[in-house]
């Protein structure tokens, strides 16, 4: 199971300010390691001279580099993930595979907490028998994120009550990193040594190539169904960039390395790139940049809940004859109509963590490439089918117009009728 952003795509090579710096030999294992981004953070370790072990459900798209090998499996399922930790000299683990973030998949309750909480307690009683001495856990804002408003946040904020949470995913996301967190300093089931856990709470993350949500809103785009956007304008949410993510996971495990002092031991961080934005705002450039129109039209966001309300429980009665896709969810209503942002001193100061700008210009060229955007023959194919309408507008227009002469030519002939009666009596 991938982590958010799902399986598929080509991914553009690594950018060149990511830090060069080559590790000592080790081997390092990626849950999830199949999907977007645990492929890119796969790519980025090879490059620095890790062996990298991709455990996943799905095989990656792209061609595996010398250096990376693809382990399939369920993290649900105890023995597979113990056959992927064979390799007895794992160094770290990435823990990244989870289910259930946005879409239908996040109506799928049963599934949900088999993969986010069956899974990580899987990959934690393997990681102490196994030996292993780091684990990087890639949690999300939700654990803390509700649909209240939190301006600057910190990880000094408590966990979300459970029962207070709109969807499941983020429930058991919640569940599963007090479980990582709270194995921290558990000593190894054989031998000496204890697994250092620490989590990373990222923002919703974009680049190209990603394969989740950025083709989602373009389909929409597409289908003509982004008509209109909603909530506030200044409300305010934040996005990562892949590689700004990459970087953080990388930094998380050597802080739990001795020679950092195991600083991040046991902790919290939030990820993203620090430039809290307006949702809709920091879509536009892709929306223009593909020859649309951004849309004028803003509706409240108690509409757009209550909608997504509706939309859910249509899915909850029908689902099971047809799982459709939800055009929005409660949960997805509040991720990106409410504002929440948080600080990233604590990772900057502990992790060294330098988010690099990014901007959706890499997003947009990756779409064109791959056949979307508006052109020239669709401008002329839309030109040709408003004529098209036109021309039948107008023949109804004539035919409605030989119609009320009709009318009025029986309408004089009754009314001649009525004045020759009245005449004869």
């Amino acid at each position: 199971m991938a982590f958010d952003t799902g399986h598929g795509g080509p991914v553009v090579p690594l950018l060149a300010h990511m830090d060069s710096t080559r590790f000592p030999e080790e081997t390092v294992l990626i849950t999830g390691g199949g999907g977007y981004f645990g492929f890119r953070l796969g790519c980025a370790l090879n490059q620095k001279g890790v062996h990298v072990i991709l455990f996943d459900i799905s095989q990656p798209a792209q061609n595996l580099p010398e250096g990376i090998t693809f382990i399939r499996g369920d993290i649900r399922c105890l023995s597979d993930v113990q056959t992927a930790f064979q390799d007895t000299g794992i160094g770290c683990v990435f823990h990244i595979a989870s289910y259930g973030m946005s879409g239908r998949e996040q109506l799928n309750r049963t599934l949900i907490e088999e993969v986010n909480v069956g899974g990580t307690s899987n990959i934690l009683q393997t990681c102490l028998e196994r030996g292993v001495p780091r684990l990087v856990y890639t949690s999300t804002f939700n654990v803390i994120f509700g649909g209240q408003v939190i301006r600057n946040g910190d990880e000094s904020l408590p966990y979300l009550p459970l029962h207070l949470h709109p969807d499941h995913y983020s429930r058991t996301k919640s569940i599963a990193e007090k479980k990582v967190l709270e194995a921290n300093g558990l000593a190894f089931k054989q031998g000496h040594g204890v697994l250092r856990t620490c989590a990373l709470r990222p923002a919703g993350i974009y680049g190209a190539g990603e394969q989740r949500h950025l083709p989602r809103i373009v389909s929409y785009i597409e289908k003509g169904l982004f008509r209109f956007v909603y909530g506030d304008p200044d409300s305010l949410v934040e996005f990562v960039h892949v590689d700004n993510l990459v970087k953080a996971h990388i930094l998380a495990s050597e802080a739990l390395e001795a020679d950092k002092g195991h600083v991040a031991s046991g902790q919290p961080y939030f990820i993203s790139d620090g430039r809290p934005v307006n949702n809709f705002e920091f879509f536009r450039p892709l929306v223009e940049g593909l020859g649309y129109s951004f849309p004028s039209l803003r509706l409240p966001l108690t509409l757009i809940y209550c909608f997504a309300f509706l939309v859910e429980m249509i899915h909850f009665i029908l689902g099971r004859l047809y799982n459709f896709q939800p055009f929005l969810t409660r949960t997805e209503v509040y991720k990106t109509g409410v504002t929440h942002y948080f600080s990233l001193e604590k990772a900057k100061k502990e992790l060294g963590y330098e988010p690099q700008p990014f901007d959706l210009q890499e997003v947009v060229e990756w779409f064109k490439a791959h056949g979307h955007g508006r052109s020239i023959f669709y401008d002329i194919t839309k030109l040709y089918y408003d004529i098209t309408i036109l021309c039948y507008d107008m023949t109804v227009l004539y035919y409605d117009t030989k119609v009320l002469y009709y009318d009025n030519t029986m309408l004089y002939y009754d009314m001649t009728m009525l004045y020759y009666d009245i005449t004869m009596l």
